[in-house]
């Protein structure tokens, strides 16, 4: 807006309010007068209006009415208005008590005038409020008609958004709420008609080939059976963001989006105890191995958001550090401390690291993770996977690291593959170190990361790409899913939580059908599914609890807390990731299936074994 329609439009609100004072007044006095016109024509009475004018001026002004800062005809003005007539009548009240006998006016003129003044102010706002939404308003017959769920402060906000947008791709014709309370309610002149049941009906009444998820805290299971429902009705889902998501937390227009796989599989809502989080968090110096996956590299940017006093980034891919660092700030100058290149496989370079930056709290998400080639070559399983853990975590307690958190997997829950396997030593190699030095060194496992590099999702985007088929393992496998930012949430959380040694298990909500999935991605479209059957190593039903394992609670509602058995690293040492792989396989499975903790009495690793787990002495028999 211009200056010359800035004062433009102030000027009219001035005039448009010195008038209503004027009528109200001159209402007040006619009717204190049994509406004689001749009490108007007292000169006292004008001057006492002149009066009222000028002292409207100047509080408006005062109170910025006048000066711009609020949208005329929106509710912020109310307050102002309310304070500028009510000062304004006590200094009529004043001004007439001062003239003396006899009165220009009864002193209950300007309260009944201030009444009414506020009456016509009000009335000349909502007049123009509601002409102005008329006039912002879609055309019907142009935008999309569409049903909205949900008639909370989301759907509040997007039906106000598409109402007051001339170019709205969309005009809502109907809400819908499960909430009984609200089956009356209306929102901005469009009507709660109905719950989910009433989808159907809805639609073919309307017209409506849209329905639009207005509860941005929806979680999976809602959205899917919502989805479900409106399928069913020739419906196209489309969804909110999340609160977290929304810039500034307001809904608009270009919010809308269509549903993916990711809101039907893993979107729910996780409560974070922030001040739990900050308080082992700010303010320290953080390590984060693996930085540049997908669980390292969200871990990155969430930890970034709590201040610590320095985030040290390690990963042995180049560019996925350039990436994470793009990522939090902006540039890709690799010339800084924050992000170091370097392998845990290195025993000398993990010991260098941590003696020189003294990390405070570690995340530990380095790891090698794609199953099928982890069955082919377990030795590296072994080297990185264990060895590589066991670096960290000797160097963490050796420097002084005050909290650990091992990233595991639910694989690791009765495992039957070298990846399970090996992701369960670490688990038990963290309890050890952790009860051995009294440290709440903890591991966190969960299942399958939505959009992680490798899994289901991305391998299926590849295969719908080249026109299919999508391959399954088998019709009834199910897999848990959670998104990297929900399941990174909860990581932080858990490191918080839990004794020295546990293993924190993250609710990942229900499995979900591998099949199912891939028959919701290929949609309409023309792709087959091919079954493969079940690899080497693999389940058919993941679990997140170890047959001797509670899903015990005591802390957070969404992580369980379960303890491990310790095992001594002296006998992880004596691996020997370079012979026969059935050998590899069955020393693994030994050390990860064993329940009961074995004392051995503790003794130092020596340089010859720490040479050894980096590769550097030949072991071959």
């Amino acid at each position: 807006m211009s200056r010359l329609e800035l004062r433009q439009r102030v000027g009219l609100q001035i005039t448009l309010d010195s008038l209503a004072l004027v009528i109200g007044l001159a209402t007040a006095q006619t009717g204190r007068f049994d509406f004689e016109a001749s009490a108007l024509r007292d000169p006292g009475f004008w001057v006492i209006v002149l009066l009222a004018v000028c002292l409207l001026h100047f509080l408006g002004t005062a109170l910025h009415l006048y000066l711009g800062r609020y949208r005329f005809g929106g509710f912020e003005e109310v307050l102002s208005i309310l304070i500028s007539v009510g000062l304004t009548v006590i200094g009529l009240e004043i001004a007439i008590l001062a003239f003396g006998q006899p009165r220009p006016l009864p002193l209950s003129v300007p309260p009944l005038g201030g009444t009414v003044t506020l009456s016509i102010m009000f009335g000349v706002r909502y007049l123009y409020r509601l002409t102005e939404e008329r006039l912002l308003r879609p055309v019907p017959e142009e935008a999309e008609p569409l049903i909205v769920f949900g008639a909370g402060e989301g759907a509040e906000q997007v039906l106000a958004a598409m109402l007051r947008t001339p170019d709205s791709p969309y005009y809502p014709v109907a809400l819908l709420d499960d909430d009984p309370r609200l089956q009356n309610l209306q929102l901005h002149g469009v009507r709660v008609r109905g719950g989910r049941e009433a989808i159907g009906a809805v639609a073919r009444a309307t017209g409506a080939r849209t329905l639009l998820v207005a509860i941005p805290s929806a979680d999976a299971a809602l959205l899917r059976e919502i989805t479900a429902l409106a399928e069913a009705a020739d419906l196209t889902v489309k969804v909110l963001p999340k609160v977290a998501d929304l810039i500034g937390g307001n809904v608009d227009v270009t919010d809308i989006r269509e549903i993916d796989i990711a809101d039907l599989l893993g979107r729910r809502q996780v409560r974070t105890d922030v001040a739990a989080a900050s308080e082992y968090l700010t303010g320290r110096r953080i390590l984060v191995t693996g930085a540049g996956g997908s669980i390292g590299s969200e871990l990155c940017r969430q930890l970034h958001n709590y201040r610590p006093s320095e985030l040290i980034m390690l990963d042995r891919d180049e560019s996925a550090l350039r990436a994470v660092q793009l990522s939090l700030h902006g540039h890709t100058g690799l010339d800084d401390d924050s992000v170091v290149l370097g392998d845990i496989r290195d025993v000398d370079m993990v010991n260098a690291l941590f003696g020189a930056r003294r990390p405070e709290v570690v995340f530990h998400a380095a790891a090698l993770k794609h199953l099928p080639l982890l069955e082919r070559y377990p030795g590296e399983s072994v080297k990185t996977n264990v060895w590589g853990t066991l670096s960290v975590l000797e160097a963490a307690a050796a420097n002084g690291v005050s909290r650990l958190v091992n990233i595991s997997t639910d694989k690791a829950a009765d495992p039957t593959s070298v990846l399970g396997y090996s992701k369960r030593i670490t688990e038990r190699l963290t309890a050890y170190v952790a009860r051995e030095h009294g440290l709440p060194y903890v591991s966190v496992r969960f299942g399958n990361v939505l959009g992680s590099n490798g899994s289901v999702l991305t391998i299926f985007a590849s295969q719908l790409a080249a026109g299919g088929p999508l391959t399954v393992t088998d019709p009834e496998v199910t897999r848990y899913f959670m998104t990297v930012q929900e399941a990174v949430e909860l990581v932080l959380q858990a490191g918080a939580l839990g004794s020295g040694g546990d293993a924190l298990v993250l609710d990942m909500g229900e499995p979900v059908r591998i099949a199912d999935v891939a028959r919701r991605l290929i949609g309409n479209q023309r792709i087959d599914i091919v079954y493969t059957g079940l690899g080497v190593g693999e389940k058919l039903h993941e679990q997140l609890f170890g047959i001797a394992e509670t899903d015990d609670r005591p802390h957070h509602p969404l992580i369980s807390e379960v303890p491990v058995p310790p095992l001594d690293p002296v006998r992880v040492v004596e691996l020997d990731p370079w012979t026969d792989e059935e050998q590899i396989r069955a020393a693994l499975r030994e050390l990860a299936v064993e329940t009961i903790p074995v004392h051995i009495p503790r003794q130092q690793t020596s340089p010859d074994d720490l040479h050894r787990r980096s590769g550097h002495l030949d072991t071959t028999p």
